[in-house]
């Protein structure tokens, strides 16, 4: 259970480590509606783009969004996490340790690029020595950080980029567990300090086809199954996320034109609710769904549902401890040009990934509730209220 601010930064940092018109939202169905995919222009200038990782979850939106583009793509990584994705593209293989195996060998040299994008730094000694090789040897360092590396990220609506960044104590600590949001901090300081081209990326939590997290998945399986469903907290609860492709082509914008700004990249420009996300899914998904909420996050927690895992996407926005995650000022990104579409492609499109995936994948989902869980947390609801 979570019982304190320190277990829930854990527990959410873990995870962290890429609508038809609702009910609830009234007047809503321009953000809302779903849209059709246009195509993708060629950029006026081609680059030389070159991915530290790019296999991931966000790494492969970007490349495909890069190429789509136009642009000369380059991925450097260890070869080993689905290879084949991008064979037809140039693959240089190492480690980001440098003192693992051939290190950055393949990225020595006098080869420039026109932006480098490290989406796979978590460590600060191995974003250190990849920004140090490369910072006079590209014209753009973008570091993908995390929203969490802000000091009391979970704590503070409406921080927004100039929040101060949490501080490492172990400076050499190289434990993920326990530490991420402050060595993604230390990672941000280190590859500015290393590269003085560097530009900083922080989201929050990302959703949308591909995501191995499951945190936002949970909902439109979970609705579009039907019956009765556990939602917490109230309808109008608020909740922040960002489609992975909305960042990808934010990200790509970026390099195009130099932008070196730090942006807290989350979404969208709009007030969007845990209400959206489930009578959306609804809407979009159809089915018999009908929602019990559940106020009471107290009670839930002590019976093992927690926010943000067991309850994905949500927190109590009546503790204090945790008021502030999903209330943050995105301002200064939506100005820099960040978009969003519509909440309904994105619950549409995460469907229709989650259907192409195999049957044992579909089965263990890896955030929410199960149902034998729900079903006794409903069970159990019902009764305490007589």
């Amino acid at each position: 259970m979570v019982h304190s601010r320190r277990d829930f930064v854990r527990a959410a940092a873990a995870g962290t480590a890429g609508l038809a018109v609702v009910g609830s939202a009234q007047g809503r169905g321009a953000r809302l509606a779903a849209t059709t995919q246009t195509e993708v222009p060629v950029a006026d200038v081609k680059k030389k783009l070159l991915f530290l990782g790019g296999t991931g979850f966000l790494g492969p939106h970007m490349v495909r969004h890069a190429v789509a583009r136009g642009h000369e793509v380059t991925l450097f990584n260890r070869g080993r996490s689905r290879p084949e994705l991008f064979d037809e593209l140039e693959q240089l293989v190492g480690d980001r340790d440098p003192e693992v195996n051939a290190g950055l060998a393949a990225l020595e040299g006098d080869r420039r690029w026109d932006a480098v994008i490290d989406t796979s730094g978590n460590v600060p000694r191995h974003v250190e020595a990849t920004a140090k090789l490369l910072g006079d040897r590209c014209g753009h360092y973008v570091f993908v950080s995390s929203m969490c590396a802000h000091a009391g990220w979970t704590s503070t609506p409406g921080a927004n980029e100039d929040t101060p960044l949490s501080v490492l104590e172990d400076k050499d600590t190289e434990e993920l567990a326990g530490h991420y949001c402050e060595m993604k901090g230390e990672c941000e300081r280190r590859a500015q300090a290393a590269c003085a081209v560097t530009q900083v990326i922080r989201p929050g939590l990302i959703v949308g086809p591909g995501d191995y997290s499951d945190r936002f998945t949970y909902w439109p399986v979970r609705v579009r199954r039907g019956g009765e469903v556990l939602c917490p907290g109230r309808p109008g609860d608020p909740v922040q996320f960002i489609d992975v492709r909305d960042l990808a082509e934010f990200i790509v914008a970026g390099c195009e034109r130099g932008d070196r700004t730090t942006y807290n990249a989350t979404g969208p420009d709009w007030p969007m609710t845990i209400g959206d996300v489930v009578h959306g899914t609804k809407a979009v998904a159809g089915g018999d769904a009908r929602f019990t909420w559940i106020e009471d996050s107290a009670w839930l927690a002590e019976r093992g549902a927690n926010a943000w895992v067991q309850l994905p996407c949500w927190t109590d926005p009546r503790n204090p401890d945790t008021a502030g995650t999903s209330a943050w000022d995105n301002s200064r990104a939506v100005g820099g040009g960040l978009t969003f579409r519509p909440l309904a492609e994105t619950i549409r499109d995460t469907l229709a990934w989650w259907d192409t995936q195999p049957e044992e994948r579909r089965g263990r989902m890896r955030a929410g509730l199960s149902a034998e869980a729900e079903a006794e947390l409903l069970e159990a609801w019902a009764a305490r209220d007589g």
